[in-house]
């Protein structure tokens, strides 16, 4: 365990473990909800780095994958090749490059194949989303917490968050309505949602 802790904290996997501790404490935030998964996946966040050849897929994606690449490679090497004492630094030195290009090189094959999740084309804006109604996914929606399910017009579902001004009874399941969206906070403001009031199904609506 003790060899395994220098390695993962020396010179050069000290690098790539930083990183990875970075790329490990977003995901969790996306799993926790913290972080907006589905819009940094789904909304107009794909890669513009076709010139490394790692385009097709969101940034996120491609530089976890370079990132988790680039640890395992550094850290074996760090074992393998990396002696103790100043020629070790050089040594590292050599290794880190390397690796940059080996995580680079490897990142470009796993990519290849997930292009075909990500189709071409641009998502729906976020934007897009104002005036649409929602699900409320969250146990409630105040000024500083809520999240929330959207669907868009080709029928693709997003994840967002949402915020309320208000103290408006907006619990988990109920629907409301995007009433506007904040570029600053990159929340939307939600309202319920009265189907009574809305002029495409109100009760004034005609056939």
């Amino acid at each position: 365990m003790g060899a395994f802790v220098t390695a993962a904290v020396g010179f050069p996997a000290i690098v790539f473990s930083a990183a990875l501790v970075v790329v490990v404490l977003y995901w969790l935030l996306v799993a926790l909800g913290a972080a907006d998964a589905h819009a940094h996946l789904h909304l107009n966040s794909r890669a513009h780095n076709g010139g490394w050849g790692l385009g097709g897929v969101p940034v996120t994606l491609a530089f976890s994958l370079f990132v988790a690449v680039g640890w395992l490679i550094s850290f074996c090497a760090s074992v393998l090749f990396v002696p103790a004492g100043p020629a070790g630094v050089l040594v590292g030195v050599v290794v880190l490059i390397g690796t940059v290009y080996g995580s680079w090189w490897t990142t470009k094959l796993f990519v290849r194949p997930l292009r075909r999740l990500f189709p071409d084309g641009h998502g729906p804006s976020r934007l897009d989303f104002v005036g649409l109604t929602c699900v409320i996914r969250t146990g409630r929606v105040d000024a500083g917490f809520g999240q929330a399910e959207v669907r868009a017009a080709d029928g693709s579902a997003a994840m967002v968050q949402v915020r309320q001004p208000g103290n408006d009874a907006l619990a988990s399941g109920s629907t409301g309505l995007l009433y506007a969206y904040d570029e600053t906070g990159e929340f939307f403001w939600v309202a319920p949602y009265d189907s009574a009031l809305d002029p495409r199904t109100g009760p004034g609506t005609t056939g």
